[in-house]
């Protein structure tokens, strides 16, 4: 019963606070919206410059051994450099995810920073 007391007085704190994760919370989303935007560019670009390199290094590579027993074994080489760099892009990858903040991370933080403050306002010691 004594927390419906103490309701007025956390009430203006409470409300100051809510808002200003309201605001924290719209920054780390725009902050994520503009990086995934610019990792996303930057992807596409690489990517598309990417593919075309190698279809025109594989394409000099078939057209250079293509009147030679290497041909197969040219081919199946290519392939398997490829197979290879898929493999450690994976890792690479892998290890990225980890590394990377959670979502909304300064949200969680500050709301558990908070979550003492509060508790303290509502507890029964005076």
């Amino acid at each position: 019963m004594r927390v419906l007391w103490k309701l007025p007085k956390a009430a203006p704190a409470l409300m100051r606070h809510i808002a200003e994760y309201i605001e924290l919370a719209a920054y780390d989303l725009a902050q994520s919206r503009r990086d995934f935007a610019a990792n996303l560019l930057a992807s596409v670009i690489a990517g598309v410059a990417v593919f075309f390199t190698l279809l025109l290094a594989c394409a000099a590579v078939v057209a250079a051994t293509w009147d030679t027993p290497h041909r197969v074994t040219a081919i199946v080489w290519m392939a398997g450099g490829f197979l290879a760099v898929a493999v450690l892009a994976l890792i690479y990858r892998s290890k990225v995810v980890k590394e990377q903040a959670p979502f909304l991370a300064s949200v969680r933080r500050e709301w558990k920073e908070d979550g003492v403050i509060f508790e303290r306002i509502l507890s029964d010691e005076d």
